[in-house]
């Protein structure tokens, strides 16, 4: 007999990768990944007009609690979409990377390599490995601007809202043309 579980019930049995012998190092820099969770949120004036829709990225809380960041993990797309789904609980589509930025660690006296990725949220789970460890709060781009700690990512988020801008000047605001672009990483 073959028993079916519902989705949710399996990402609750994840557990989140901890550990130092878990990262991973180029040339003597640590190397993090992560990824900028977006969505579309209709406008309460105009549901139904796709064009209406404003962007919002999902940011979640320091383990540390010093501020508000997007997931992020120490290999490249596979674990930028893990770490999303460890840290924040959400699922989607991955575009191309959005930059590679260089800085110092504040807490340890090492040198960095971090790079983000855009994900188009399709799925927001109600249960997920860090659920009782991180708050995760959905919010306008100047909002999560304001609240990130760190410069890099907030780079990064500069650059997903001119590629995304960008896209909508030439594809048109239809959501299907986002999927094809993000798949296609212009």
């Amino acid at each position: 007999m073959v028993a079916l579980i519902p989705q949710e019930n399996t990402v609750a049995a994840l557990v989140a990768r901890t550990g130092r012998h878990l990262q991973r190092y180029s040339k003597g820099r640590r190397q993090v990944v992560g990824c900028i969770p977006y969505r579309y949120k209709a406008s309460k004036q105009t549901p139904l007009k796709d064009d209406a829709q404003e962007l919002e990225v999902l940011v979640i809380s320091s383990q540390k609690g010093k501020g508000m960041l997007f997931p992020k993990d120490e290999s490249k797309e596979g674990a930028a979409s893990r770490e999303t789904l460890e840290e924040a609980g959400v699922r989607g589509l991955i575009g191309c990377e959005l930059g590679k930025w260089s800085f110092k660690s504040k807490s340890h006296d090492s040198d960095y390599e971090g790079y983000m990725f855009p994900l188009l949220v399709q799925e927001q789970l109600d249960f997920w490995p860090e659920k009782n460890l991180r708050q995760r709060v959905w919010m306008n781009v100047e909002e999560a601007r304001e609240v990130c700690q760190h410069w890099w990512m907030k780079e990064a988020l500069d650059r997903l809202v001119y590629r995304l801008t960008q896209q909508q000047k030439h594809q048109g605001p239809l959501l299907k043309s986002r999927k094809e672009n993000l798949m296609a990483c212009t």
